[in-house]
This record gives C-alpha cells, structure tokens and sequence, in this order.
C-alpha cells in the first residue's frame, strides 16, 4: 500500500530566497543545526552546539531514467514548524508522546522535493515525489561520514539474508573495510566533538518503511559509509519448509508509486545516552494508525514452552510432560493463576509445518483453545511466514478457531517483497482481529503504529540464544534496537550463571546475568508481548520472583531514563497508573558498581512503599543469589543502587 505524498507544515511557512545555494534548519531549541547545500548534488551536515557530527556528501535516488539529486534546480524552498502532543494508544513507554520540529522543504525541478525535519534530539530526511505512474529506484545514495576516530556500533553481517541476530560489533569506522561485510540498522556510533571535546552518541536508523526495502550500510573504502539495499526478487524456488531460495532479482531495488513519501532516515543525537534511550524519533516519522476499532488488540505477557522444552515436573505432575494436552493444559493453569494473558504454542502444535488446519492430535489445539477461554488465557500459535504465504486463509480460519495471536518466524529478509510481506501480514490480522509478533524479524520502522496490532519484533539477539546472549551484548539494546521500537527479547529465566560457568541446554536452560538482572529486564526492555520463557515448575519455586515480573506492566503512563551509558548500564523508571517500577542492569566490565538515584518523580508529599529485588553479597559468583528489601521511600529521598558485574536491581513503588 503506498501512500499520497503529504508535506506536514505547520500554519507560519516563511518563503526562502530561491537564489540560495545553502540552506540552513535548527532545532526548537537551538541545539542541533542541519546545514543542506545544493550544487552538483544535495548534501548536509549535521551539527550540534559548536560540533559538526555527520556529514553526508551526496542524497540522492537512482531512477531507471533520471538520478534525483543529481544537479538539482531548487524550485521552491519553505520553512515550517511543527509542535502537537499526542496520545500514544498503545505505550510501551509513554502515554503522550511530543512531536516538535521544524523543517525544510526543498521543491526541485523534475518533479520531486526533499524534507528536512530538525527535532530537539535529532535530525530526519526524506525524498517526496510526485511523478504518477510506476517509478523503479535502481538505487538510493546516502555517503556519511563522521570525525575521525569516530566508532560504530552495528551487527555485521555477509549478506542480506540474515536472522537479524548478530552481535554487535565496536568498531572504528576507519577500521570497517569493504570485505563483503555490511550491517542492517540501527546502528550507534560514537564520536567526539573536535570544539567542546564533548562525547556525542548518534543512533540511525529509518521510519515510515512502506513498499520499499531496508537500507543497510557498508564501507565505502574511504573511511566513511554508505547505504546499501537489496535487490527485489523477482522469481522464488523451494528450499525447505521455512523459507524460498531467490532465483532471479530484479535490476531495481524498488518498482513503486512515482507519486509518494520515501521512507525517512533520521539520527538521534546527544551528548547524554539517557536521550538516546528516550527518544520517539521513529513514532514520531511514522504515518498513524489504520485500524478504525482497536479495542481488541490486548498486549500483554505470554507464557512460552519452547525455551524450556515444555518441560513440566515436581510432584503435582502426574503425566508425561512434553508437547501435549496435559502439558499445554499445566502452562494454562499457571498463567491464570498469575494474571499471564496469553500462552504461546510454538512448533509442533500442528501436525505439519506446512500445513496449518490440521491441529496435532497429541496436542489438540481447539480443547487448549477452550481450555484458555475458560481460565482467561488467551492462545497464540507459531508459523513460518512461508506457510502463510501458501496459506493466507488461515487468519480467518483462526479467527473462528477464537485463536488471539500469531508468531510469524524466518522471514529473514528485507527486500522490497518482504517488507511489503509484513504489511500484508498485519493488514490481514488485523481484519480478522488477531495479533501478530514478527520473528527472524528487521527492525520496527513504522507498521507497529500503522497496524498496533503488531505488538512486537525479535530479530535481535535475545535470549533464545543461550551461550550467545551475553549481558556485554545485551547492554546496548536498550540504545540500539529496542530505541526503535518493541523487542521480543524472550526474558524471565530463573537460573542464573556468570558467564565463566554457563551451561545450559534445553530443558534445563539457564541464563547469563544475576537473577535480578534477569528480573530487572521487564522493566528496561519494551515490548507489547513480554513472554515468561521459563517453565511453570521453575517459576512456582521461585513464588516472590514470579509474582513480581508477571505484576511488571508492558504499558506504561510515563518513563524516565535516570542513569545511561550505552553499553555498560542503564536504569529506567517508569510509571503505570500510580504504581512506579524502577529497573537497572549492567554489564560484566565492572566488579560492581552504585548509583544514587533522586527519587524526584514520585509525586511530592506521599509515601510509597517500596520492594526491591536486588544482588546479594555473592551474586558476583553465585548469580541466583538475591535479596528482597522492602522499605518506605519519598520523592525528597536519594535511592542507593548497587549491582554486582552482569547484575541488575528492580523495584516497585506503589
């Protein structure tokens, strides 16, 4: 579906001299300044205070008959403002979220325009075309480069095909060399200011993705980066029964609407990490929701066999626990007894993975839907996106069945096919009232707020993974990829390990990081569809831990960011109704660390009472050691945190 071109001005559009060849647009606060020049080509540079940060030596978009940007005729230029506060439906971290900016629009000769928007946290460009018919883009050019020895942080990768699951890699960007290596956004780099000496972070990444491919970024040989997009696939062949081999791609990397907006590629920018960790940059670049009647789109957590190998036992098991009836009735009854919303059957409750009506008779599917209703759990069910793709009834086929949800995996691609796969996908659910959450999944880029029913995306290194998910790693989601939008992270185990003496397999699966660590992460990581990966037995030994993260909200009224370093720790309270949860995690580089956090955003003149789940004097070697404290605090007091190396603190105040 793509979507009229549409310039958002605010009433005030001031005329610019045509005969200008330099253009210039600030923030509303005056901090951050986007310089676009237009000669030979259209380029920018990005500034913060007395820094330059980014600059770009050349935007443009390849058509099969002309290169936009390509000696460019400035036609008509206006400035705008922009500043609306509105309410987000679903909130995985506020409720009312700011969009504050003001633009620039350039309208060039040919038939197309470029916009600028400049927001207090950071910067966004788009291009708008309005040529009617069919376009094919052969290309989009964006060449960037940052102060020298300036960093990246980003998730290598050889090719396009790719779970969207690498480790992320710190690397000088001097450094990063055109060895068949790319990365797909987000991506951070850190750089250093050359006048104030300041430390700046600048997340980028892209929004309002719609019938068009990711963009990724490789080296440019010459120190600096470049985009790079995959081709679109023009005929498919077998290659098993999760995915298609790609037979034949086309020239083009996109055959669109000539008459449309492009997607947006944006920077957030600070000098404080705790910004970078805020910011509603993709929110605020996406088109709105397109769902009249979202009353029945329901977030919340999930109980999940996979993980655990649906491995129930201990003396009220009386049957052989595994992928059955008796089991799938256990995980039911544990999430009813602690307010879990939704139990999700991954593979294996079908007879076939090819084939999606024909339930498996150990598992009986309708009687785990009965049985769900009947204790008010609802059921989400897994499929690889091929089995969609051949059977694209089946949401409706579901929607009798009273199934809630849908888990859609290996998708593994970006192309122009595949993202318009994912819009399809959430168009169709959402007619037939069902919920998706997107796995071997890229990034959020606008069809969440299009389409809320899309609650969350993995596609990140979560803890499915075991061994490879480390707290070193995990540390810079909260900057990086969950800084987008929702992440599918697959927390809650409740055995805990320090790296050195990790071991885990199914069905004893274990994780890296203390078990408030492991606890604190329903707090700092935000999604729509939070699941419980452990098993029921483990969390009924474990009482106080459970009772306290299946009470952790996935909505929230308001967050605030308090302490941040990307990539060594973060701690974020936020507030759902009038209960506060505080959460903190760090990573493994320090023995231990403290924090003293001003408890200022509690309301003035009350008391709350307070229970914390934090490390005990050996959780640095023992991480399933723990301890509860419960105390009384006010806003006027200064809260001691201390965590542990892989450690982590979680609170709730009410």
């Amino acid at each position: 579906m793509t979507r009229p071109a549409i310039i958002a001005l605010a009433a005030s559009i001031l005329s610019v001299s045509l005969t200008a060849k330099d253009f210039t647009v600030t923030s509303p606060d005056g901090s951050i300044r986007t310089d676009v020049s237009v000669e030979n080509e259209v380029s920018f540079t990005v500034s913060y205070g007395s820094d330059t940060l980014f600059r770009s030596s050349g935007i443009s978009m390849i058509l099969r008959d002309k290169t936009l940007g390509l000696a460019p005729e400035v036609k008509s230029a206006r400035n705008g403002s922009f500043d609306r506060t509105s309410d987000c439906p679903f909130p995985i971290s506020d409720a009312r979220i700011r969009n504050n900016y003001n633009s620039l629009t350039l309208g060039m000769k040919g038939g197309y325009s470029i916009e600028f928007r400049v927001f207090d946290e950071g910067v966004a460009y788009r291009f708008v075309t309005d040529l009617g018919g069919t376009v094919e883009v052969l290309d989009e050019e964006l060449a960037a480069s940052l102060p020298a020895g300036s960093s990246a942080v980003l998730s290598l990768t050889r090719g396009f095909k790719t779970s969207y699951e690498q480790p992320y890699s710190d690397i000088r960007i001097e450094d990063f060399r055109q060895d068949g290596h790319m990365s797909y956004l987000p991506v951070l780099f850190k750089t250093k200011g050359e006048q104030s000496g300041k430390e700046y972070s600048i997340l980028m990444s892209e929004a309002d993705l719609d019938d068009y491919p990711c963009m990724f970024l490789e080296s440019d040989g010459k120190g600096g980066l470049r985009s790079v997009f995959p081709k679109c696939p023009l005929a498919f062949g077998e290659d098993g029964d999760r995915s298609l081999k790609i037979l034949e791609e086309a020239h083009y990397i996109a055959s669109t609407s000539g008459s449309r907006t492009f997607p947006w590629r944006f920077l957030v920018i600070s000098d404080d990490d705790r910004v970078i960790a805020s910011n509603h940059m993709a929110d605020n670049l996406s088109s709105p929701c397109e769902i009249r009647d979202c009353s029945w789109i329901r977030p919340g957590k999930v109980s999940w066999e996979w993980w655990n190998g649906a491995s129930v036992y201990g003396p009220d098991v009386d049957f052989e626990s595994g992928f059955n009836l008796e089991t799938y009735k256990y995980f039911i009854d544990f999430a009813s007894k602690y307010g879990i919303e939704y139990l999700l059957m991954d593979e294996g409750w079908a007879l076939s993975t090819r084939d999606p009506y024909t339930p498996n008779p150990k598992v009986d599917v309708h009687e785990i839907i009965r049985y769900g209703k009947e204790k008010g759990v609802g059921v989400f069910l897994w499929l690889t996106w091929l089995t969609v793709e051949n059977n694209f009834d089946l949401f409706g086929t579901f929607e009798d069945w009273g199934v809630a949800g849908v888990k859609i995996d290996f998708m593994d691609r970006s192309d122009q096919w595949m993202v318009n796969y994912y819009e399809r996908v959430a168009e169709e659910a959402a007619k037939h009232r069902l919920m998706v959450d997107f796995h071997g999944s890229f990034k959020p880029a606008g069809l969440e707020k299009r389409y809320p029913n899309v609650l969350s995306y993995e596609g990140v290194l979560g803890m499915e993974q075991m061994g490879r998910c480390t707290p070193d790693n995990s540390l810079y989601l909260p900057f990086i990829r969950n800084a987008v939008g929702p992440m599918d992270y697959t927390p809650g185990a409740m055995i805990s390990m320090q790296p050195e003496v990790y071991r885990s397999e199914r069905p004893n699966s274990a994780s890296i990081g203390t078990r408030a660590y492991q606890m604190a992460l329903y707090t700092v990581f935000k999604s729509g569809i939070q699941m419980l990966a452990d098993s029921p037995t483990m969390y009924y030994r474990n009482p106080e831990c459970t009772e306290f993260i299946s009470g952790v909200p996935v909505l929230w009224d308001e967050s605030k960011v308090l302490e941040a370093k990307a990539g060594e720790y973060i701690i974020v309270a936020r507030r759902s109704g009038e209960k506060w949860f505080i959460g903190a995690i760090c990573n493994g580089k320090e023995r231990e660390r403290t924090f003293s956090i001003d408890l200022g955003f509690l309301d003035e003149g009350r008391e709350y009472g307070m229970t914390a789940f934090e490390d005990s004097v050996n959780s640095g070697r023992q991480a399933m050691d723990y301890r509860i404290r419960k105390t009384a605090v006010r806003s006027s007091d200064a809260l001691q945190i201390r965590m542990v190396r892989n450690g982590g603190w979680t609170a709730v105040l009410e």
